[in-house]
């Protein structure tokens, strides 16, 4: 069965370590601060200027005034942080952040990302997705696997104009758990009743599968 949303940011969160100071960009992505692990200490950052953030307030509790670069109200922890622009990509520059969780529209087999424009639509801008790609080592993507006509977004090539070029690490989809290598894709986990032969129909890109591939934990 196939992951939803909540599933793919649980999925993600195991990869959040103690004392991690982590981005969560638009999406899915703001999802995982609901299912990072009680035990450990975690600093999530937005570069609308908070470091600090907790989880999404219940409904009722919500402050209008608290919100994340996606505009959605949020909580924040004991200790947090509020300052500018300027103060915010100083961090993400300053490679300050030890993970990026990005979502994507489309990932290539060699980690280029596209996630900022679809050409003939309108958009605001890039916003700090090209700054966040230029800087961040350690990026992990959060997407569905295919599109809503159940096309590929896992590519050979991007279509899309990119965002970022070779930056990906690791890929979470309602599918599977991927790493960027040298040689494409390589399938590290399945989602709990895909098989890799679905993974396989779903992928454009070149598919590494070494061995008997587990089902997410």
């Amino acid at each position: 069965m196939a992951l939803d949303k909540n599933g793919i940011a649980k999925r993600i969160a195991k990869e959040v370590e103690d004392g991690y100071y982590v981005n969560l960009g638009i999406g899915i992505p703001t999802l995982v601060a609901n299912y990072v692990r009680e035990d450990i200490e975690v600093e999530f950052q937005s570069e609308n200027g908070v470091l600090g953030m907790g989880p999404f307030p219940f409904e009722g509790d919500e402050d209008a005034d608290i919100i994340n670069a996606g505009k959605q109200t949020i909580t924040t922890l004991p200790g947090a942080s509020f300052f500018d622009s300027a103060t915010s990509f100083s961090m993400i520059r300053g490679k300050h952040v030890d993970l990026t969780i990005l979502g994507a529209m489309e990932v290539a087999e060699n980690g280029d990302i596209a996630n900022w424009k679809i050409p003939g639509r309108m958009v605001k801008g890039m916003g700090g997705a090209m700054d966040l790609v230029a800087s961040a080592e350690n990026i992990i993507v959060a997407m569905m696997h295919t599109n809503k006509r159940g096309e590929s977004k896992l590519l050979k090539r991007c279509s899309l104009p990119l965002t970022g070029v070779g930056c990906v690490k690791r890929v979470v989809t309602n599918l599977a758990v991927l790493e960027i290598t040298n040689d494409g894709f390589k399938l590290l986990e399945r989602a709990p009743g895909v098989s890799v032969e679905d993974i396989k129909t779903a992928t454009e890109g070149k598919l590494i599968i070494e061995g008997e591939v587990p089902e997410m934990g």
